[in-house]
């Protein structure tokens, strides 16, 4: 009887601590271990280029372009206004091209800021066309210059106009339509200045390469009577008639000297 009770005490011993042990073990599987800091930093770099690639992915194709060729385009106003306040010959021209410095500078900078927050990488310089201009005007000076480059200005700013106009109300992104909408007065203002500047200076031009007809006596002479033509070698002036104005021998007429006042005079006049 004694034997059997010890036997079933150490039993009662042995199943006691053998579920102690399993409850620890069991306790010690259950609890999760904290987050690593390369796991976290990790998380974190993916989240920021998830929300970059939201931001690019939510610009249409045409959006992305109008930004692309608008930085562009106001690059190159910028180098040609400097252009051609050292180049151009007419101070109003001189007066517009650093207009164009002051407010394309002031557009590109707003333009940056908006590229950069939609993740959009602009073009660093001017290229293509706008390089090809640059190139040729850069070779040009005084009134040629001043002709060419009113005359691309106002081409460039229909353009700009239309593209703007179009941006303002179509743009599918609203900070790309707010900046269209801002900047477009100011390009309407450029526009509507260059067109009459470009009149001013085209009247200036044609004017210039005209020089006005003479209106004295050319290629007659007086004579006696002041009918002669003068073919042979001319007479005398009549006294307070104005003398001929060419000093020189006419092309195809006669070099002879002062007629001999025994000979008769042309015209039937002795």
């Amino acid at each position: 009887m004694g034997t059997q009770l010890r036997i079933a005490i150490t039993a009662a011993t042995v199943l006691l601590l053998a579920g102690n042990v399993i409850g620890q073990q069991s306790g010690q599987g259950s609890q999760s271990s904290p987050p690593s800091r390369s796991g976290g930093a990790a998380q974190a770099g993916s989240s920021t280029r998830d929300t970059k690639s939201a931001t690019t992915a939510s610009l249409s194709s045409a959006d992305e372009k109008f930004i692309k060729e608008a930085a562009e385009g106001g690059m190159a106003e910028v180098q040609l206004g400097k252009l051609a306040a050292t180049n151009a010959s007419n101070a109003q021209v001189k007066q517009f091209g650093q207009r164009m410095v002051d407010d394309h500078s002031k557009a590109n900078m707003q333009l940056m800021e908006l590229a950069r927050q939609k993740n959009v990488t602009l073009p660093s310089d001017s290229k293509g066309k706008h390089a090809s201009e640059y190139d040729k005007l850069s070779k040009l000076t005084g009134e040629r210059f001043d002709k060419e480059y009113v005359h691309l200005m106002v081409d460039d700013h229909k353009k700009d106009v239309s593209e703007f106009k179009k941006a303002s109300s179509s743009a599918k992104d609203a900070d790309i339509r707010s900046f269209a909408m801002q900047t477009l007065p100011t390009l309407e203002q450029h526009l509507s200045t260059i067109e009459r500047l470009s009149q001013s200076v085209s009247g200036a031009t044609s004017t210039s390469g005209t020089s006005p007809r003479g209106t004295g006596a050319t290629g007659t002479s007086g004579t006696g009577s002041g009918t002669g033509t003068g073919t042979g070698g001319s007479g005398s002036p009549r006294p307070g008639s104005p003398g001929p104005t060419n000093q020189g021998p006419v092309p195809g007429a006669g070099t002879s000297g002062p007629p001999d006042p025994g000979s008769p005079a042309p015209g039937g006049e002795r």
